[in-house]
Order: structure tokens, then C-alpha cells, then sequence
């Protein structure tokens, strides 16, 4: 072998050696910079809320900025697709829900522009919430039985509110309506907290939202509040009966959170990040925080975490088939 061959291979060498050695301490040194936290969805929402608080958390564990940036649109789609395209280093992170679980089902994948289980690595959950049924105070419905009936009455006229197609709340409106079988239809807003003015201010007459979201309108009577929608009632809303007690047995919806990163993100960084949120779920603080909001958190391996994101998908698959009949 010549001197210059050799002193190639001696380099290929190095290399290898470096790039071998970079693995362990890529996982030990990260974060090194900033993280960003993509939220699909619109600032004031629990998604927001949430990855705020998370992102709060890490950046004290971790001594690295945490930010979240609002990339909001086509039902989520905009944020999801940035996240999923960004380089899978471990500083883009995605606060997705069910949203994006629904949406593997109710669009094409030329309308997502992603596949959720290809694309993105589950990190952890964070929370779950139940969900509240309001009207506007000028409905002339006091019970959920009497919205059933008025709604049976005028199909077609009355309508409610989402932050968007295959949100949670849009699937749980249309679950409601398949199981309650009324005709009302849905009007999605680009976000939360403009679907909760438009049912405040009568422009819609039905919202379903998430306890903590809406608990604070329910308490000034700027909504009536009809049901909620978890199998027992909501330590936040005890007065108000779930739907199951109030006229619809077996409905059930409620809205869940978690951290995704993109597809390929080494294995140590989704670890590290993992046993980061799992431990600030069970901070006692935290517990207590959200047990007031009305949100459970949530605690499991990414292992675990992407079999409940895979049997979620089929969930949602089947609701869409069911108000496709209706």
C-alpha cells in the first residue's frame, strides 16, 4: 500500500472511530442548543397549554430552552407535516392528540402529506382530559335529553363548534350524533379558542371541549354545560351527569396529548426525553395542578406508547366507518 492509500484509510479509519464514538455522547450531551416544540394547533388550547408546561419542566432539567411554536392549519396537518420533515436530531419535538390519530383515517394521505407511524417516533403521553357537552344559554334545552329532542325536532338547523376536522372534539361530535342519531352540523373554526367564542356568542349552538378549557365559561354561564363525557363524572363539573347518565349509554370521548419526535431520532435521545416527561408527570405538583384542571396524567415506555398510538388509529377508523353510515 502506498503512503497516500495508507494515509487515506488511516482518515476512513478516524472517521468510522469518530462517528462510533459521537453515539454514546450524542445521548449525554443532548439537548446542547435550543428545542423546539411544534404545536399543531392554536395558543390557549390544551396542546398549548400543555407543551408549555412540559417544555417549562425540561428546560429546568435539562438547562436548554425548550420553545413552543404554533404552527397551526388543516386540522392539524401544517404543524404535524413540519415536525415530520424537520432533521431528526431530537430539536423538534411534536405536542400531538388524537387529533392526529383520527386523521390517519378521515384523510387520504395526499390530504395528511404524512403517515403518523412512519414519520414520527412516539417520545411519551402527557395527559388525558375528559370532555364537556355546552350550548349557548339562549338554547332552550336545560338537559341533554332535551338538546336530543330539539335537534330531533329541526334537523339540520341547529350546529356546533370545533377547532377543526378530525380534532377530538370534531370526532366527538360526530360520534355523539351517530350514537344520540340527531342531525346537527359541524362548523370547524381554526381553533379552540375561536370555536369557544362562536358558541359563547350564539353564532353556533354546540361546542363539546376539553373539562379544563370550558370548566372556567361553564362557571361564569357563558355555556350551559348538558353532560360530560367520561364514564364517571368530572371531580371539576360533579353536578353535571355524564352522557350515559343523561340519555346516550356507552358514549364515550375524551382528548389525550403526547410528545412525537421525527422518524429516525436516535433511540438514546427518545429515551432520555421519555424518562424526562414521565418523571415531571408524576411530580406531585404537576398531579395536583392538573387533578384541578381535570387531567390525568399519563405514563408509559415509548414502546408502550406507540402500541397506544397504533390501537388508537384503529379506534378512530372505526368511529369515522360509523358516521359515514349515519
Amino acid at each position: 500500500m502506498g503512503v497516500k492509500a495508507r494515509h487515506i484509510s488511516l482518515a476512513l479509519a478516524a472517521g468510522l472511530l469518530a462517528a462510533f464514538s459521537a453515539s454514546p455522547s450524542l445521548s449525554q450531551d443532548f439537548p446542547a442548543h435550543a428545542v423546539r416544540i411544534v404545536v399543531p394547533f392554536g395558543a390557549g388550547g390544551p396542546a398549548d397549554v400543555a407543551a408549555r408546561l412540559i417544555g417549562q419542566g425540561l428546560q429546568e432539567r435539562f438547562g436548554q430552552p425548550f420553545v413552543v411554536e404554533n404552527r397551526t392549519g388543516a386540522g392539524g396537518v401544517i404543524g404535524t407535516v413540519e415536525a415530520a420533515k424537520s432533521p431528526a436530531d431530537g430539536y423538534t419535538l411534536l405536542m400531538m392528540s388524537n387529533t392526529q390519530t383520527a386523521n390517519e383515517s378521515l384523510l387520504t394521505a395526499e390530504q395528511r402529506k404524512y403517515d403518523l407511524m412512519r414519520d414520527l417516533a412516539p417520545i411519551a403521553p402527557v395527559n388525558y382530559s375528559d370532555l364537556v357537552i355546552v350550548v349557548n344559554p339562549q338554547v332552550p334545552a336545560k338537559t341533554l335529553a332535551e338538546f336530543i329532542a330539539l335537534a330531533k325536532a329541526q334537523p339540520g338547523k341547529l350546529n356546533y363548534a370545533s377547532s377543526g376536522q378530525g380534532t377530538p372534539y370534531h370526532m366527538a361530535g360526530e360520534l355523539f350524533k351517530a350514537m344520540a342519531g340527531i342531525d346537527v352540523v359541524h362548523v370547524p373554526y381554526r381553533n379552540s379558542g375561536e370555536a369557544r367564542s362562536g358558541v359563547i356568542g350564539g353564532q353556533v349552538q354546540m361546542m363539546i371541549d376539553a373539562v379544563p378549557a370550558m370548566a372556567p365559561n361553564i362557571g361564569e354561564n357563558q355555556v350551559r354545560a348538558l353532560a360530560t363525557t367520561g364514564k364517571q363524572r368530572s371531580a371539576v363539573l360533579p353536578n353535571v351527569p355524564t352522557a350515559g347518565e343523561a340519555g346516550v349509554p356507552g358514549y364515550e370521548a375524551t382528548i389525550w396529548l403526547g410528545l412525537m419526535a421525527p422518524a429516525g431520532t436516535p433511540k438514546p435521545v427518545i429515551d432520555k426525553l421519555n424518562s424526562a416527561v414521565n418523571a415531571m408527570v408524576r411530580r406531585p405538583d404537576i398531579v395536583k395542578l392538573w387533578t384541578e384542571q381535570g387531567a390525568v396524567p399519563m405514563s408509559m415506555t415509548p414502546e408502550e406508547f406507540d402500541k397506544f398510538l397504533r390501537g388508537d388509529i384503529v379506534k378512530w377508523a372505526d368511529v369515522v366507518k360509523k358516521f359515514n353510515r349515519t
